[in-house]
């Protein structure tokens, strides 16, 4: 689901930045990228805001975007085959969409804004270009975005947030 940014929020890629280098979360984000590395990542991504109660990602859609959280926290569920939820929540810093952008499966849970949100998205068509054009900087994004798959993975409570 790719938005425009709102014209009422005010976007920095710095404010990026430092919710990822400042993050302390279990599932963070972390790229060893110098600052000019993280410029450049900020000219591919889009930035846009997310509101309160708004749907991000869909459980069982077929879109592949990433997407990076600079401020605010997302709800991530689960609906399985006998109507259960499971649920965890993201935050900044850290990242949502990456199961799907390496897996190029369905999302196999939500998204929804818990608050008002400040995000950036990359779909794989700019993430090719990226690498295409800034091959250090996509593969210390690819790096870091595997870093995340494999902490959620090895936590059965983090692993719903694999989407």
């Amino acid at each position: 689901m790719n938005m425009p940014p709102s014209n009422s929020v005010r976007f920095d890629v710095n404010e990026l930045i430092r919710a990822i280098t400042h993050s302390t979360g279990y599932d963070r984000i972390n790229c060893a990228m110098t600052p000019a590395q993280w410029e450049v990542l900020g000219t591919y991504l889009q930035p846009f805001a997310l509101a309160s109660g708004q749907m991000l990602i869909e459980q069982g859609s077929n879109d592949r975007t990433l997407y990076l959280i600079e401020s605010g926290s997302l709800s991530v569920h689960v609906e399985d085959e006998h109507g259960q939820m499971k649920l965890a929540i993201v935050g900044p810093g850290s990242v949502v969409g990456e199961g799907a952008f390496f897996s190029r499966l369905p999302r196999n849970a939500s998204v929804v804004g818990t608050g008002a949100c400040k995000l950036w998205c990359m779909t794989p068509l700019r993430f090719r270009e990226m690498a295409t054009r800034q091959p250090a900087v996509a593969l210390e994004l690819a790096v870091g975005l595997g870093a995340v798959l494999a902490k959620r993975m090895s936590s059965k409570l983090k692993q719903i947030a694999v989407t």
